[in-house]
């Protein structure tokens, strides 16, 4: 891969602007770090504030040098991660985005012992490959569950709170560290009433349990899904259902913890046994427990800050990883949540 980079200087009453230019070796693959009709490309344009102009496999860099160089470190990552596996997404693209701009360093090749710092964590699952993830808050809740029995996780719909918790437990399984994977979820209706559910158990809750099935099918053949369920390796457990039990060498993923009472979260966290992990996650802004209910995810994480041996990550509106859409929907009704409680605020003043 060849760079060029000529050194402008700035004309009198003129902001600055740096040019690079990148040859890539591959035009196959030049192809898939531009995108869909260079889709990538424009992508990055809004994300860092440059202009990228692509003719062949060269791509040439114009805008402020520290967005322009910037922008050649991620395109070189880009580069390097369709070598190594293939097609991008647009996700992949703002991860790589967040990555350059966490780790303080522009090149690839950035590792601890050259003096950057490390890149973001991965999970590996066999039928996925290694998943990176996407911004600062992914990292730091990959990081968590490699190091804590006990995580906690909050924060809004579309983060990847379940879909890499989900991948994390699928990987430990594969990885032998891990017998079993209990996946619950508190069956509470989300403002509808669903009625009489037929069907054996099983078949009741898979509707409350459809994100997880979802990620599970992400990061396994659907025939091991089927015989794991089948065999008991993987099971579905009603959270009204797991009073009594310890459970032991498994990963146990609790979903949707925001609508778990004070008692039941209580009692779920007291299943934990010797060798197993949890991971419990929710979002304390879509509770749909009854008015005046107590959320028991809220209590908990209040009650346990600070005990050794559980870890806490909060998601915020820009770590969504779904379209942007879905990252200024959720940013628009945080910011209206703001607005009608300090309104309430000053109404009671």
């Amino acid at each position: 891969m060849e760079r060029i980079e000529p050194t402008l200087e700035p004309l009198p009453g003129v902001s600055e602007e740096a040019e690079v230019s990148l040859t890539f070796d591959d035009n196959r693959l030049a192809g898939l770090v531009f995108g869909h009709y260079d889709q990538n490309l424009a992508h990055m344009e809004r994300r860092l504030g440059v202009v990228l102009n692509a003719l062949g496999n060269r791509v040439v860099v114009k805008g402020p040098p520290d967005s322009a160089a910037r922008a050649r470190g991620v395109l070189e990552r880009l580069y390097d991660r369709v070598r190594r596996e293939g097609a991008l997404t647009l996700g992949d693209v703002d991860g790589l985005i967040q990555e350059s701009a966490q780790q303080g360093s522009l090149f690839p090749a950035a590792d601890t012992a050259s003096g950057g710092h490390p890149a973001f964590e991965q999970i590996a699952t066999r039928k996925r490959g290694p998943v990176r993830a996407r911004n600062a808050a992914q990292d730091m809740y990959l990081r968590a569950l490699r190091e804590h029995e006990l995580v906690f996780a909050e924060g809004p719909a579309g983060t990847g709170k379940t879909w890499l918790a989900v991948g994390h437990a699928v990987s430990l399984l594969e990885s032998g560290r891990a017998d079993k994977l209990v996946l619950s979820r508190p069956a509470v209706e989300a403002g509808e009433r669903l009625g009489f559910l037929p069907g054996d158990m099983r078949e009741k809750v898979d509707p409350y349990l459809r994100p997880i099935y979802d990620a599970l099918y992400d990061f396994m053949e659907t025939r091991h899904v089927e015989r794991a369920l089948q065999t008991g390796i993987i099971e579905i457990a009603p959270l009204a259902f797991m009073r009594g039990r310890t459970l032991t060498n498994s990963v146990v993923l609790l979903d949707e913890a925001q609508n778990t009472t004070s008692m039941q979260m209580k009692m779920f966290l007291t299943r934990l046994g010797e060798g197993s992990r949890m991971i419990i996650n929710g979002d304390p802004t879509q509770i749909d427990l009854p008015p005046g209910q107590r959320s028991g995810l809220i209590e908990a994480t209040r009650i346990l800050d600070g005990v050794e041996g559980i870890g806490r990550v909060t998601f915020k509106e820009g770590d969504v990883v779904r379209h942007d859409i879905v990252r200024r929907i959720v940013a628009a009704y945080d910011r209206h949540f703001t607005q009608t409680q300090a309104r309430e605020g000053e109404r009671f003043r």
